[in-house]
């Protein structure tokens, strides 16, 4: 018996086998996420290349009819799942990185003081650098390096910060612990 008699078209298949195949193709595709050879398919699913050519039209052809959120990428060689691209706004959304905003030396300097010190009020950080900190500490929030973590028990209970993990993890740090020691300044005591 040749090869070719073995096989089963796809056509003459009851309707349940053909959904079955296409699904199992589906999920192979699906698994791998890599473009497959045609030949490779054709032999794992024991058909011939015509049988695979149909079954791939038909899933293409359901993928698109049902407005599924992937379609197949084919080519002469290969065939690859691929997102539709109608629903490339939400994808864009969720998997684009955010663009990661440099932060100024004032915004560094305010981070530290926070780092080191805290938990931290607004004039401890100036007392600290000398100069005021209002913007920086908002723009800190807004990017939630730090959080308000409460207020000091001393009159005008002013707001305490300290920082956030996605302060640890913007500087690859698991703990506030291994920031490294503070430098030894030396005063002019000292001297």
């Amino acid at each position: 018996m040749e090869e070719t008699e073995k096989r089963v078209d796809t056509a003459e298949r009851p309707e349940a086998s053909r959904e079955e195949l296409m699904g199992a193709l589906e999920s192979v595709l699906f698994v791998t996420g890599e473009p497959l050879p045609k030949p490779e398919i054709a032999r794992a699913f024991s058909l011939n290349q015509l049988e695979l050519n149909v079954l791939l039209s038909e899933l293409e052809g359901e993928l698109e009819k049902n407005r599924r959120g992937i379609r197949l990428f084919t080519t002469d060689d290969t065939v690859q799942l691929v997102s539709a691209p109608e629903y490339n706004e939400w994808l864009v959304k969720l998997l684009a990185p955010p663009q990661e905003k440099n932060l100024s030396d004032s915004m560094m300097e305010t981070l530290s003081v926070i780092a080191y010190r805290q938990p931290v009020t607004r004039a401890d950080i100036e007392a600290v650098r000398g100069v005021r900190c209002e913007y920086a500490v908002s723009q800190l929030l807004k990017q939630g390096f730090i959080k308000e973590l409460g207020r000091k028990e001393v009159v005008g209970r002013p707001m305490l910060f300290g920082t956030t993990d996605a302060f640890l993890r913007r500087f690859g740090l698991h703990s506030i612990d291994e920031l490294p020691p503070m430098p030894e300044i030396e005063t002019e005591d000292e001297e």
